[in-house]
Parts: C-alpha cells; sequence; structure tokens
C-alpha cells in the first residue's frame, strides 16, 4: 500500500476533481468568512479600541495572512495531494510528508469543536425564528448557560457534522462549490440587511463612530499580536485548508490574482460585521468589549428590545449558522481528502467515517461548557478551552511557520509555481522568509506566555 505522501499515488493530478475559476473563489472566501469574522471578530476589535485594531488587522492582513495564503494555495496545487502529501510531493523528502501531518491533525482537532460553536448557531437561529430565545426580563446569559450545560448541544453537534459530512460526500463540484455557490451570496445579502437595520438604529453613530475613527492610542503591542493571530485565524491559514483547497485548483487560474480577491473579502466582511454589531451595541448600551459572550448573551438581549427583533435576530444567528457551515466544510475536507489518500477509500466512505469519528471526539468538549464535563478544568481550563488553545495557539501557528519554511526555503520553484517573478517575488520571499516567520514566532511565544508585551 502507497503510503499518503507518495510521489506515486493513484491519485494523479490529472484525475483530479477541480474548481471553476469562480467556485473555488467563492470556496476559498467561504472558508475565510467563517465564525471568525462574524463571532470573533467584532468581540476582540472591541476589546482593542474598534477602528485602529480594524488597521492594524489589514496591515497584518496584508504583511503575513496574505503572502502565507498564497504560499498555502501554491503548494496545494503543486502538489496535488493532500495538505501532508503536497509537501511530500514537491520535495521528495520524508521529513516534510510526516511533518505534514500535524496539518490534518490541526484541521481534525479544530473541527472537533468547532463544529460544537456552529450548533450553537443553530439552535441560536431556531429559538430566534421560533420567538422562543426572546421574552421579557430574560437574562440571556443565564439562559445560554442553561442551554451550555445540557445535552442539547451535542444534538446540534452532530447535525452540523451530518450537513457538513453530506456535503462533502458530494464531492468537489457537485457539493463543496455547489454550496458555497449558494450560501455565500445568501450571506451577503443577510449581511447588508442586518447592516442596514443596524445603521438605522438609535444612537448607532456612536457604533459607526467607534469602528471607523481611529484613535491609536488604544493600541499596544498585545493588540499588535492578537491582530496577527487573528489574520492566520480568519482566512483559514495553518491547518491545511487552502493547501486542500489549492489542489483543486485548475493551473489556469491566476493564483495572484484569487489571494487578492479572497483578501479583499475576508476584509469586506469583516468589514460589515463591524457595521452591524457596533451601532447595535452602542444603540442599545452594550459593552463593545464583552468577549465571547458577545454574540450568545449581550446580543439577544438587543434584539429583544428591537421591533421585529425576532426576525432580525433570526437573520443574524442564520448568519452566523452560514458563516460556520462554509468555514466548517473547508477544514473537515482536510482529513477527508487525507483519508482518501492514504486508504484509497472513496469520498463517501471517507466522509462518514471521518465525520463520526469527529463528532466522537467533539462529544466532551461539547459538554464541557458548563455541561458534566464543566467541572473538570485541568490547569485551569475545560476540554473545550484546551482544544482552542492547543490548535489556536500552538498547532496553528506552527504549521503557518512550516508553509513560511518550506515556501521560502525547502521548496526552489515556489515562485515559478506562483506565477511571480522580479519585484512581486523578491517581496515575496522576503515577506516569507523573514517578516511572516518572525511575527509568527512572536504571536506563539507570546500565547504560550514566554513573553509579555
Amino acid at each position: 500500500m502507497n503510503h499518503p505522501t507518495s510521489r506515486n499515488g493513484a491519485d494523479q493530478p490529472s484525475k483530479k476533481e477541480l474548481f471553476t475559476s469562480s467556485g473555488f473563489i467563492l470556496a476559498a472566501i467561504g472558508s475565510s468568512v467563517g465564525l471568525g469574522n462574524m463571532w470573533k471578530f467584532p468581540y476582540i476589535t472591541g476589546q482593542h479600541g474598534g477602528a485602529a485594531f480594524f488597521l492594524l488587522f489589514i496591515v497584518c492582513l496584508l504583511i503575513t495572512g496574505l503572502p502565507v495564503l498564497l504560499a498555502e494555495m501554491t503548494i496545494g496545487r503543486s502538489g496535488r495531494r493532500n495538505a501532508a502529501g503536497s509537501l511530500y510531493q514537491l520535495t521528495g523528502n520524508r521529513f516534510w510528508g510526516v511533518v505534514g501531518l500535524l496539518f490534518i491533525l490541526t484541521a481534525f482537532l479544530i473541527m472537533s469543536y468547532y463544529a460544537v460553536v456552529a450548533g450553537w448557531t443553530l439552535h441560536y437561529t431556531v429559538e430566534s425564528f421560533t420567538g422562543l430565545l426572546f421574552s421579557e426580563g430574560t437574562d440571556y446569559k443565564e439562559k445560554f448557560i442553561s442551554f451550555a450545560s445540557g445535552y442539547l448541544p451535542v444534538f446540534w453537534q452532530a447535525l452540523t457534522m451530518l450537513v457538513t459530512g453530506w456535503v462533502i460526500a458530494r464531492g468537489v463540484s457537485g457539493g463543496i462549490e455547489k454550496f458555497n455557490k449558494i450560501l455565500i451570496p445568501s450571506f451577503f445579502i443577510i449581511l447588508v440587511v442586518l447592516m442596514w437595520r443596524s445603521l438605522t438604529l438609535p444612537g448607532a453613530g456612536q457604533g459607526v463612530e467607534f469602528f471607523l475613527r481611529p484613535d491609536f492610542s488604544k493600541l499596544d503591542a498585545e493588540s499588535a499580536l492578537i491582530a496577527l493571530g487573528h489574520a492566520f485565524f480568519s482566512l483559514s491559514l495553518g491547518m491545511g485548508c487552502m493547501m486542500t483547497y489549492g489542489s483543486y485548483v485548475n493551473q489556469k487560474q491566476s493564483l495572484g490574482s484569487a489571494t487578492w480577491a479572497i483578501g479583499f473579502g475576508d476584509m469586506l466582511y469583516a468589514f460589515i460585521a463591524g457595521l452591524v454589531i457596533f451601532p447595535t451595541v452602542f444603540s442599545f448600551g452594550l459593552e463593545p468589549g464583552e468577549g465571547v459572550g458577545l454574540a450568545f448573551m449581550a446580543l439577544p438581549a438587543a434584539f429583544s428590545q428591537m421591533p421585529l427583533g425576532f426576525l432580525f435576530g433570526g437573520l443574524f444567528f442564520l448568519l452566523l449558522s452560514i458563516a460556520a457551515l462554509t468555514s466548517a466544510v473547508s477544514i473537515l475536507e482536510v482529513p477527508v481528502a487525507y483519508a482518501m489518500e492514504r486508504w484509497k477509500w472513496s469520498r463517501k466512505k471517507a466522509a462518514v467515517i471521518v465525520s463520526s469519528v469527529c463528532f466522537a471526539v467533539g462529544v466532551p468538549p461539547a459538554l464541557s461548557v458548563g455541561g458534566v464535563l464543566g467541572s473538570w478544568q485541568p490547569g485551569g481550563k475545560t476540554i473545550f478551552d484546551w482544544v482552542d488553545f492547543s490548535t489556536a495557539y500552538i498547532l496553528m501557528p506552527f504549521c503557518g511557520l512550516i508553509v513560511t519554511l518550506f515556501a521560502g526555503y525547502a521548496w526552489k520553484r515556489a515562485g515559478e509555481a506562483a506565477g511571480l517573478t522580479g519585484f512581486w517575488y523578491r517581496v515575496w520571499m522576503f515577506l516569507l522568509r523573514v517578516v511572516a516567520p518572525a511575527m509568527i514566532v512572536l504571536v506563539f511565544l507570546y500565547f504560550m506566555g514566554v513573553i509579555s508585551v
């Protein structure tokens, strides 16, 4: 049996199912526009000063996020394998194939708890549209804790895995591409409707000013490191998604243009998300730096006081659900692609088995957020927190560093494969070889507690 990183595997490039040009762009945007933009970005922006942090995030996206994004897609398209197999395919060095397995592990672990949060969004969507979420005098923090403490999150987690696995089982063009072609435009329409509603609320101007008028005095070194970390998270870097999607890209597709399009889409959705969240937050006197509970604890209180709040609240959580599912598809595709090539499974078999195992691994994190396993907190963290911390702050930065070292030093044809020459090639290499690794290491050391700022 051939190893997954074998250069003579059965899945030759000519037999690869490919995206169309537009399908790839939408799928990649769908991967990047996930809960990172709609759930995490608003609260970390609120905690770090609003507009100034947003500008800092854009800078980090340009000098680190986009160069690494281009590198991941280039590796995937040139290797035409799963995230681990492509690294070996391009060098013939088994070391890179083994190291590449970290991408598979990272995506698998992220999916195990990402499905939990995605399940929360599905639950809140149903609760909002049915009117069950909103009632006078409701303590929404207590309501969330009550929901998270039971077994219902496991049901919604299972539904998330079922939908995600079903999409992947249908293939690249018939499943992933078609799914994103429907959901990403729908996502944008809902986002614009919610932005209009937020901007017409009484007192919305204060939220707009907070988000669009920079106050650089509110920034510090910690803000820069968090902005850099989020640039990686929001583009789905360091988990093999863009390498895997890149392996389904036609050779005629301009990866440079695709990188700019994906980066612009990511920034645009984050920008509009800010114009949805902050006017609503300030209009109802909420705290913009509320933290992880902003979406599930603070905003429902605002929607409950809004005319037709059940409708706009339902649209908001539907938006979160779409964002979660489009990202979930790209994350789960990483271990599914590996299983297909490693064990020569059919796509349907790989989707069913990987989804099932991932669901089982995700049950403990689901039950640890106030549930039956919530009291077990080794090192002061729940199981959910540990999986989140180990992937977001250890594995993802490390995998990102692997990409920069591989494309910057180990693989000699990176520039040719990316379609870059002359000035732009030199700029890309400088960012990959010097800037990106240095910044990734700083983020890693900061979140590991080795350095303080």
